[in-house]
């Protein structure tokens, strides 16, 4: 292990997507929100369902993180509105790739791995 504490996450962009079905969650056209490390940022005017924040919170730090090309996280891109009822998805987009160092974001120390 070297003394760089350094890793990598990408910027996601999360939109709404019309489904088959109406949206009973109030989501429109253009609804989307980015997250920039730990960082959310909505859409000026963007409101979100806290049920449909709740499917999609889960998926997004492995979003985040580097996966292999054949695994599905990779591939797959729609999360669905929880609402069975409700025919709304949401996109999750890899944008961009930032570098984070571990001493800038915890309190926690790194410890290094004895050979």
């Amino acid at each position: 292990m070297t003394d760089d504490d350094s890793f990598d996450l990408y910027d996601l962009k999360v939109e709404w997507v019309p489904g088959d079905k109406p949206c009973w969650c109030y989501a429109k056209e253009g609804d989307h929100f980015t997250l920039s490390g730990e960082h959310m940022e909505m859409a000026p005017g963007t409101k979100w369902s806290m049920y449909t924040m709740a499917a999609i919170l889960p998926v997004l730090p492995a979003k985040q993180r580097e996966t292999h090309a054949n695994d599905w996280m990779t591939t797959d891109a729609l999360v669905a509105c929880p609402d069975p009822s409700c025919g709304s998805q949401f996109r999750v987009t890899r944008t961009g790739k930032r570098t984070f160092r571990h001493s800038e974001t915890t309190a926690v120390e790194l410890v290094k791995e004895e050979k």
